[in-house]
């Protein structure tokens, strides 16, 4: 998976029908700052209304997602929220000018080709995901459904659909890793029964259906009145079916196409919880409402269990190494605390140190029991914070960052050889007057080991 946010580098248009209200609109594709996220922005109503792409927002799931904020709409939006985690797009502004997301084929294929044509352009602040700590699971006995969510080291979904259909049987399909999602899982089509189509008609729904959009499976065969009163419907000059199967005989995709397609929904859905995951997610059986369900839960499972160590990959590309700390700080050894950046931001900093027993401190602090001294883990939080200040200044070269004051610390464990130091800073509020307020925390795994408030002050060098 990817280290690095990134957005679109150039805009992209974007026009046809909405599924159900049948209403044309046009999308316009905008690049996006660091930790924008996805928004949806009606430009067609007055004060043009932004709505974040947030589970919160939900307010429909029947044969879609609808959110809503602002006095605002826009439904029907899995689709394109799928393509734009299947390209790991994470900041993007989609502005539209009307109230649904055009259906285009039914599938995220045609979305994935003007995302791909706007390119993309990486941006200078490391992915934050949501990682999955255990198992989370969610049932709805009453449908059957089952949605659970299992530690992963990338995004992996397995979906699994059974309609007790002779036409459909019992499918499955795994999505390994989400940089597939193109390939394997984007051009998976919507799908319905033959028998729920007048349904849906008399719920003012898919008046942009068509027979290019969707799938429809006939799981019985009709007679031929049935088939014209189908035909009117979807106004079409004549539909036909052979026997049981797909109407009008279309060719699928995949063997297993709506599997697929539910897993397309998936994706979609859960790009609502925020942030991109790094999970197993296992779907038996799944639907709008019960995908929008468990993105609720996640969401509020993350909220509740308060995960709020940063993880660690020691894998990961990081933001700077350690020679590109060195032009940074004006530390050397044995006063350099920081090894890597492993994320960064306009507020935020994440940075790592692996604790050795080849320290200098450890020959006299302890030797026999050795401890990292608290006062160099607060020198070491004081670095890391540093490379956040100079991040936030024009001219850095021209600056250089000293620790002015720490307030409130608390040492909660240990820290001994052998230990990777997770180290972050936060700005409290913004430099002001050459002086930085930072909230300033270290980790062991999920553990945090020391917390307190530290402030800055920028001093300018001369020649």
């Amino acid at each position: 998976m990817r280290n690095f946010q990134r957005t679109i580098n150039n805009e992209g248009r974007l026009s046809g029908l909405g599924l159900h209200t049948g209403k044309k609109a046009t999308l316009k594709f905008i690049p996006a700052l660091i930790n924008h996220g996805i928004k949806f922005q009606r430009i067609d109503l007055d004060n043009k209304p932004l709505i974040n792409a947030d589970v919160d927002n939900v307010i429909a799931v029947e044969r879609g997602t609808t959110l809503s904020q602002n006095d605002a709409k826009v439904s029907t939006v899995e689709h394109l929220l799928a393509a734009i985690v299947g390209l790991e797009i994470d900041n993007i502004l989609i502005q539209i000018d009307n109230e649904e997301i055009p259906i285009l084929d039914g599938s995220s294929k045609e979305f994935i080709k003007c995302l791909e044509k706007c390119e993309y352009k990486s941006q200078d602040a490391a992915r934050k995901y949501v990682e999955i700590p255990e198992k989370i699971t969610f049932l709805d006995e009453k449908n059957n459904v089952e949605i659970s969510a299992l530690p992963h080291n990338d995004y992996r979904i397995t979906s699994m659909v059974d309609y007790n259909s002779e036409v459909l049987g019992s499918q499955h399909y795994t999505l390994n890793k989400i940089s597939n999602f193109k390939k394997e899982i984007s051009k998976a089509r919507t799908f319905c029964f033959l028998h729920e189509i007048e349904e849906l008609f008399n719920k003012n729904l898919i008046k942009g259906g068509d027979l290019n959009n969707a799938i429809v499976i006939v799981d019985k065969v009709v007679d031929n009145k049935k088939l014209d009163e189908i035909s009117t419907l979807l106004g079409k000059k004549k539909v036909r079916v052979d026997k049981q199967g797909i109407l009008n005989n279309v060719n699928l995709r995949y063997r297993n196409e709506p599997a697929r397609h539910k897993l397309l929904d998936i994706v979609g859905d859960l790009a609502l919880v925020g942030r991109p995951i790094k999970g197993h997610i296992m779907a038996a059986r799944p639907g709008h409402k019960s995908n929008i369900e468990f993105a609720k839960m996640l969401k509020r499972f993350i909220s509740k269990k308060n995960i709020n160590a940063p993880k660690y990959d020691p894998k990961q590309e990081p933001v700077y190494n350690i020679n590109e700390i060195k032009k940074i700080l004006k530390h050397r050894y044995p006063f350099l605390f920081v090894d890597k950046i492993t994320y960064l931001d306009d507020s935020e900093v994440i940075g790592i140190k692996n604790i050795t027993v080849n320290e200098p401190y450890f020959n006299g602090h302890f030797p026999g029991n050795p401890i990292m001294p608290g006062v160099l883990q607060i020198e070491a939080l004081a670095q890391v914070g540093g490379i956040l200040v100079m991040n936030s200044i024009k001219e850095p070269e021209k600056y250089i960052p000293y620790l002015a004051g720490i307030k409130n610390f608390r040492f909660r464990k240990m820290v001994t050889p052998g230990d990777t130091l997770i180290l972050r800073c936060k700005f409290d509020s913004p430099i002001k007057r050459g002086i930085a307020k930072m909230k300033a925390e270290a980790f062991i795994d999920n553990d945090i080991v020391g917390e307190g408030n530290m402030t800055a002050t920028l001093q300018k060098l001369y020649d």
